[in-house]
């Protein structure tokens, strides 16, 4: 039997936002034929934090190379950790698609698709390449989730932090707590943060000039890079 939605596919707010500034650091490198955002953490970051810890990027429909997402991936590398990110759109985000009658919906299903078939593959190159002493998949955390579903809670095998949006059409409260339900019958160890007046995509493309929307980006990264820490010290 199909398991029950847990986070629905997209919402507009998937597909809205607001371009950060900045000039991002990381480099663009090729893993597993793959184009792929490296960030590294500065040398006396890397020094002080001890055995290197891999941080997997998977970004939201505007690409890893889209400036908000370097800018968060160079965050998190300069709090210690080397963060690697697949461009699993292979250079055509959904901001490259402006041609007339471009169909959104089947673009996202079949965006999902090819990700969860090339993915393994770079996981396993990225394993390689970096050595076995990172820390791989021994913690998660996710923000304002899409294309979730209870089984992803109940298999659910490592720490999980999520990162709401009070206000998220995709990941609304009653799917949220849905989520939390099944973690505490699980025992699942887990962690949720919740910010008010932001909505799907505040991780990421929230408005700079807006004090309660910079806290809230600015507050997840922390908590994330945070929860990260915590389990890899």
């Amino acid at each position: 039997m199909e398991s029950a939605t847990i986070a629905h596919p997209h919402c507009d707010g998937c597909f809205t936002g607001v371009k950060h500034s900045g000039e991002p650091v990381g480099n663009t490198v090729t893993i597993a034929d793959i184009p792929t955002y490296v960030s590294e953490p500065p040398p006396s970051v890397a020094t002080r934090s001890g055995p290197k810890k891999i941080v997997l990027f998977f970004s939201d429909v505007y690409g890893l190379f889209y400036l908000n997402n370097q800018l968060l991936q160079d965050y998190f590398a300069a709090q210690g950790f080397f963060v690697v990110g697949i461009d699993y759109f292979f250079g055509a985000p959904i901001q490259s698609h402006t041609e007339e009658g471009f169909d959104r919906n089947a673009w996202i299903m079949s965006s999902h698709a090819k990700a969860l078939e090339i993915a393994p593959k770079w996981v396993e190159q990225v394993r390689k390449q970096y050595g076995t002493d990172g820390k791989y998949c021994a913690v998660a955390a996710f923000a304002h989730p899409g294309l979730l579903t209870e089984d992803h809670f109940k298999n659910l095998k490592h720490p999980l932090l999520m990162s709401c949006a009070e206000s998220d059409f995709t990941f609304p409260t009653e799917l949220r707590r849905r989520a939390e339900d099944i973690l505490v019958e699980n025992k699942a160890q887990y962690h949720i943060q919740v910010f008010s007046g932001v909505q799907h995509g505040f991780a990421v493309r929230g408005d700079m000039e807006k004090p309660n929307a910079r806290w809230a980006k600015e507050e997840s990264a922390r908590g994330i890079s945070a929860w990260f820490t915590r389990f890899s010290a």
